[in-house]
Parts: C-alpha cells; structure tokens; sequence
C-alpha cells in the first residue's frame, strides 16, 4: 500500500487530485500526521488552474497537412483537430465510450438502429448553434462512392442517417454492431458546420479556436471563451510545433522550448528521466509497429516468402535493444492485451531461422535481395529496427537492404508506394475497428492491400454477433488468419513515453491514443 510520502508526491503532480488524496489518507488512518504545510496546501488544491500558452512538440508533421478531417493523417494535425472540434463520443482514460456532442444513445435489440441525441447549446466558434443538421452533414463528408476518407470503412455499413428532430440523428446498419458509439468517436468524424468548405478555417466546437497554421510547421490556437465543456480547456493557448527529429524534441524539452514532446527515444529516456525539472509519463496500449508488404506484388503474393519474412525476425531481441523493454512482442496481428478479445492463447510466432529457410525455400527464393524502406519519420527508432532485422534476417539466408527514405513526406511518398515499408498504429478500442480500418478487403488503410475472403466474412459476422461467447471465437479465428496469412511483420507494440516539464498537472491518462488520447490540450493543466 502507497504510504504517505509517496502520496504527497502524487498529489503535487496532479496525478490525485484532493479528493482522492484525502480518501488515500484516510484510509490510511494518517489524517493526524499530515503536516501544517501539507494541510495549507490541500486547502488550496481545490482544481486545474487555468493560464499559460502550452507547447507541444509533435512528431510526424508534414509540409501537406491539412485540416480537412479527410486528410488528417498525422499527430500534429490530430493534436490539432481535436483542439479546434469534438466528436460525437469521446474515449475516455479507462477506454470507455463516454458522450461528448451526443448526451446519449440508444440502439434497437438487434444494434441495427442506433439513436443520438445531440447536446443543445453548443456553438460553433462562428457563433452557430451546433444541431442534427451539422452532425449529418460531418458524417455524410466521408460516406459515398468516391469517397478517399479512412474512415470511409467504417461509415460505410451505415445505409441511412435521419434527422428525427433537431436534437436527434438517427443511424440504420446494414447489420448490427454492438460497437457502433466507438467509432463515433474516430478523429476523423469531428463535427463541423453544415455546408463547410473552407476546412483550414478550423471552425469548430473545441476548447480552443484557430489564430493561425503552417502546415507541417507550427500552429497556434486560443481559448474558445464559450466552451460547453466545464473544467476542461485551461490553457490560455495551445501552440502546437511539428518537430519530426527525436533527438531535436528532446533537446528542445530538456530545454525549455517546449513543454510536452511525445514519443521519446527510449535508448536516451534514463537520462531525460533525471533531467531537473521534467517527468517522464508511460503508458502501455494498443499501439503497435507493423512492417507491412504489398501482397498484390511479387514476391510479397506468396503467403511462404510472408512467413519467412515473420519467422527472420527477433522479437525478443528487439524487445531489449531497441524499446529497452519498455512494451510488448507482437504476435503478427494488431491486437493486443489492452483489447477485449486479445487471443493470449495463440502460440506466440518466435525467431525461427530454419522455418524461415524452409518457407523462402517452399517460395522458390533463392538469391532475391528484400528492399526495406523506412525512415525514423515512421516511429522513433525506426531506422535502427530496420537494420537489426537485416541483422537478424541475414541468419535465415534472407537478405534485406535498408533504404533510408527522406523523413519530410514519409507518409505521402513512401507508405503504401514502396512494396515493404515501415508503418506505426496506435490500435483501436475494439478489434472490428481495427480489422475493418486496416484489414478487410477495400479498406482505405489496408496498408498492405492484403484480401481475405474468409477474414471478411467472420469480420462482418462477429460484428453482430450478440453471443459473447461466439463473439471470442471469432475474434480469435480473425487473429489467427492475419498472424498466419496478413500482410504486415507486426514486431511489437511499444509503451507510449511523454517527457514533459514538472510544471504541467493531470489527473489521468488515458492509453487509446497518444497525448492522453488527443486530449492533453483539454485535461492537463499548469501549475499555479
């Protein structure tokens, strides 16, 4: 059990607030042995403190970003979307689909209809009234034919949206889905004015309201003084900066340029850890790094050449030198504990040199060199995982060349171009999101273009299924077939690591996405 000390600590770092620290106290029988100055303080703890511009280091920007929710694509511009809108669901620290525009829903028995009643008296920062008609209009911009939205996919099983008053929208599905309010909550189906064309305006429903935007350099926002959310949005600005070099984000938060940076190298995180006035903040989701191949091009077609590819590399090896143990193995899927439908009982896929040569040999590969492109743009390290796999590989008879690709434009010109890349996910609450995200035939993010037939039907059949129990067998089929037969080398699933200054306060973070699920920019606080 915590002892006194250690909850004073957490106290002054916002991680309890007053509250829960009294509670922690007392359970403790230690109400008496708190100190004057402690009591003082307690006394004036009573919440988030509201000022300050914040300054979040990103990685991942690009000189062609965009604040179309179609395009969004990157951290710096989700970061920055979701300072300027909301969804209608928002995931909240424990993973749970919690309302945000929407103040509630409901579904029929069989989850084909679902019912949205919108939040009344919530304004756009051009000083509309948000309604139905908004909310139709956001999700109807990614639905249809020509349609190049990623969340196409998951809007797509949506056959009709009604407005049946107002304040209320009305989904109808082809087929139930239990898991419908999740994908409400998907960054790309923020709620903007009907009729918006004008996009990089920014106009939305958030906490902060835009002043100004270089895309793949810096942004700037302000606090919207008519925000619907009580005790959120403390920050007087938000200045968001794209920083693609870790070595560059850590320098500049060891520094004092900026307050917050993500993804950390953790080959370096020791020392930052020590650095005077910085914390460092780790959590462990679904994030997971894939090494997806083009299984529409030769030799990548061949399910022996994907398995000898999977067999070549060391996880475990990997797990050690490259994360310093901070994360998990992957198993060649994309799910992972955090997920409700994990299958912990496959056999986890190991470094297997012979296999490896048997399936390249099964393939008819006798002398073919495997061009593997990546850049550190990709995830922190990712030049490094590149070469210990050619490392580790080259014990298999495979050969890999590294192909060092420019960091600036990663995204546009070398993911889903070049045959064998390197991609990074941070996962989805639910493993039909993901599947159906980056899986199922068609989809706009099936990075490696990879069809199923069998997959997809158990795909669309566990997504409304209502036996639990039918439900994990399927689940558990679906990660069988992409561990086996999927295009992508899924390695591991890293921790997420924040360095950020002692002065920023928070109470939880949530693990669904990186920056406290997107959400830094609302929850977190400075000091007083």
């Amino acid at each position: 059990m915590l002892q006194l000390k250690e909850l004073e600590e957490m106290l002054f770092q916002g991680k309890l607030n007053r509250r829960e620290f009294i509670a922690r106290v007392s359970a403790l029988g230690l109400t008496a042995a708190m100190s004057p100055a402690l009591l003082s303080t307690l006394a004036h703890a009573s919440g988030p403190k509201k000022g300050g511009r914040l300054r979040i280091g990103c990685a991942g920007a690009q000189t062609s970003d965009s604040l179309d929710p179609i395009t969004v694509s990157n951290l710096m511009t989700e970061s920055l979307t979701w300072q300027l809108r909301n969804c209608l669901v928002e995931v909240d620290y424990k993973s749970n689909p919690v309302p945000e525009l929407a103040e509630s829903w409901e579904a029929t028995p069989d989850a084909k209809k679902w019912i949205f009643k919108i939040r009344k008296g919530v304004e756009f920062h051009n000083g509309k009234t948000m309604d139905a008609e908004d909310v139709i209009f956001s999700i109807n911009h990614h639905r249809g034919k020509d349609s190049k939205s990623p969340a196409k996919v998951i809007v797509d099983p949506v056959k009709e949206i009604k407005m049946e008053d107002k304040h209320t929208v009305a989904f109808m599905l082809e087929e139930g889905n239990a898991d419908f309010p999740f994908l409400m909550s998907d960054y790309h189906l923020q709620i903007v004015p009907s009729g918006t064309t004008e996009f990089e305006k920014g106009v939305g429903t958030g906490g902060y309201m835009l002043v100004s935007f270089e895309p793949g350099v810096r942004s700037l926002t302000k606090r919207n003084p008519n925000y619907w959310k009580e005790g959120r949005a403390h920050f007087d600005e938000v200045e968001t900066i794209g920083i693609n070099d870790v070595n560059a984000r850590t320098n500049a938060v060891k520094t004092g340029q900026i307050d917050v940076m993500t993804r950390c190298d953790v080959k370096t995180l020791h020392l930052l850890a020590k650095a005077p006035g910085i914390q460092v903040v780790e959590t462990n989701g679904t994030k997971h790094y894939t090494i997806p191949m083009q299984t529409d091009i030769s030799p990548y077609d061949n399910n022996d050449v994907r398995l000898a590819l999977k067999y070549g590399i060391d996880r475990e090896q990997m797990l050690k030198t490259i994360l310093r143990g901070r994360g998990i193995i992957g198993n060649d899927h994309p799910n992972s504990p955090a997920n409700r439908y994990y299958a912990s009982e496959l056999p986890q896929r190991e470094f297997d040199p012979d296999k490896a040569k048997f399936h390249l040999k099964k393939a008819g590969i006798t002398d073919h060199t495997f061009k593997l492109h990546t850049a550190d743009a990709a995830f922190p390290g990712a030049v490094d995982v590149a070469i210990l796999y050619k490392e580790q590989a080259a014990k298999a008879g495979i050969k890999i060349e590294v192909v060092r690709e420019p960091m600036d434009g990663y995204w546009d010109d070398v993911w889903r171009k070049k045959e064998w890349c390197f991609s990074y996910w941070w996962g989805r609450p639910t493993e039909d999101w993901m599947f159906s995200t980056t899986y199922a035939t068609g989809a706009s993010w099936n990075e490696s273009d990879w069809k199923h037939e069998g997959f997809n039907k158990l795909l669309k059949e566990a997504r409304s299924e209502l036996d639990e129990k039918k439900r994990r067998e399927m689940y558990f089929e679906m990660q069988k077939i992409v561990s086996d037969e999927g295009g992508s080398v899924i390695p591991l699933f890293p921790s997420d690591v924040m360095a950020a200054t002692t002065k920023l306060k928070y109470e939880n973070v949530a693990a669904n996405i990186e920056l406290d699920g997107l959400k830094l920019h609302e929850r977190w606080w400075f000091e007083s």
